[in-house]
């Protein structure tokens, strides 16, 4: 593995440089040479355990140089000191050449992976009360960039309440507008404004091209966005959270949607699946006219139902359900006609090709037990 298994809890730590004179550390080392730990008083200290050969950590590791930059330049008092978990000195000082902030030398790392019980890296670990601070960093970094600081429990709280306001606030524009970006883009390079889109039902779509089971659900979603396009006039919009691994893949993706994205290079693709906690793709989060969360299970209702779903509600999802429980109903268990040898039964499908018209059909069908043959209802000789 590249990262290391973590064991929880870590022991109490004190604020400042005090933990650090505690296991015999005299100095920390900058690019510029010795720098003495009263160089730490009156900050937000944290300890970056990394290693070079660590892959997480060479991802990690220029994400927190931007956000240590920014934070430094914004005035607050932040410091980072770098325990090495490089395999020998040289490695340690290639990994630490990159890197902006202080670090212990090499020969006291090991000291402090005992006393924090360090056992996964990348591991960012404030100093002061654990009552106060998160344990790591790391995930909040990640999630929330430079306005994870100070790294408190009190500060992860607000941002998930601020999270939860977003997701339930039923205000689109402050879902989908980032910072001078009003607007989001089609395949076409078009700008739409976000003002635009307000009072329709809007599908967020979380995907990328590199994951099959999206390009599937793709082609239903298109199937169904189109024909909504029609029965619906312009009621519904899709668009597209890319996680693709770059942006010519992004590229290529949104030139086959017929809908819109957020760009890119835009923090609200990350913002969106954090506010959204979107577990895996495709996912396809539905918004009401009134800007709230109607649905995260719309990919469900469009691969059983396609656009029939539409609004995407649960009390729509019962209305498609009864009619087609109606329709099957009415329709015999079994028949036999002319098209086929075999006897036909009836049965439910998501999606099939007629055998005679060659059309889709969808829901129900009559299907030969004994080889690759449907009919639609509608196929049939009704005789019965």
């Amino acid at each position: 593995m590249d990262g290391m298994e973590h064991r929880k809890g870590r022991v109490a730590n004190k604020a400042d440089a005090t933990v650090l004179a505690s296991q015999g550390i005299e100095f920390l080392i900058s690019a510029e040479g010795e720098v003495p730990l009263s160089s730490l008083n009156q900050k937000t200290v944290c300890l970056y355990f990394s290693g070079k050969w660590c892959r997480p950590c060479r991802t990690f590791t220029p994400q927190l140089v931007k956000h240590y930059n920014n934070l430094r330049l914004s005035g607050r008092k932040m410091e980072i000191v770098f325990v090495s978990f490089d395999r020998d000195e040289n490695g340690f000082e290639e990994h630490f050449e990159g890197m902006p902030w202080l670090a212990v030398p090499y020969n006291a790392r090991k000291r402090l992976w005992e006393i924090f019980r360090v056992n996964s890296i990348p591991s960012l670990i404030p100093l002061g009360s654990n009552d106060e601070f998160v344990e790591d960093a790391v995930g909040l970094i990640d999630d929330y960039g430079v306005d994870a600081f100070p790294f408190t429990r009190k500060r992860r709280e607000e941002l998930k309440a601020m999270d939860d306001a977003m997701r339930d606030g039923g205000k689109l524009d402050d879902l989908l507008v980032q910072g001078g970006r009003d607007y989001v883009i089609g395949g076409d390079a078009r700008k739409v404004l976000v003002s635009e889109l307000l009072g329709k039902t809007i599908g967020l779509y979380f995907g990328a091209h590199w994951c099959p089971p999206c390009r599937a659900f793709t082609s239903r979603l298109v199937e169904a966005y189109n024909e909504l396009k029609i029965t619906k006039s312009r009621s519904f919009e899709v668009i597209f959270i890319s996680t693709d691994r770059n942006e010519e893949e992004f590229d290529l993706n949104i030139s086959t949607m017929p809908w819109l994205a957020i760009p890119y290079n835009d923090k609200s693709r990350s913002d969106l699946s954090r506010i959204f906690k979107i577990k895996g793709i495709p996912t396809l989060v539905i918004i009401g006219p009134d800007g709230k969360l109607v649905s995260t299970n719309g990919k469900a209702m469009i691969s059983s139902y396609g656009a029939e779903a539409f609004p995407f509600t649960t009390s729509r999802v019962i209305e498609v359900e009864t009619v087609i429980r109606i329709k099957g109903d009415g329709l015999p268990k079994q028949v036999k006609d002319t098209k086929h040898e075999h006897l036909l039964k009836l049965d439910m499908a998501k999606a099939y090709i007629c055998d005679h018209c060659r059309k889709q059909g969808r829901f129900w069908v009559f299907s030969c037990e004994k080889c690759d043959f449907d009919l639609h209802p509608g196929c049939i000789e009704k005789s019965w």
